[in-house]
């Protein structure tokens, strides 16, 4: 029974740069919002709840409605993540 996480060191098979971890330490790091990222964060909450709302009106229901609308919050959660993960 495993009861707890596999140390690293027991099953790597390459080598993690002290540059992947630094970028791994930053993916994977809370960053609370500074000075006007909330308000950009919002900024393109809004324009993509917009769109959505513009595709919804002129797409029929669909496989392919469904993609469109997961693309686009994934386009806003990658948006909104470079702003939070590369501005110091």
């Amino acid at each position: 029974m495993n009861d707890g996480p596999v140390p690293a060191t027991s099953c790597a098979k390459y080598h993690v740069t002290d540059e992947q971890r630094a970028r791994l330490a930053n993916t994977f790091t809370y960053h609370a919002p500074k000075l006007d990222q909330l308000e950009r964060y919002e900024a393109i909450r809004s324009q993509a709840r917009d769109l959505a709302c513009n595709l919804m009106a002129m797409c029929p229901p669909s496989r392919e409605l469904s993609l469109a609308l997961t693309h686009l919050e994934e386009a806003v959660m990658q948006a909104n993540a470079a702003i939070a993960r590369n501005e110091t």
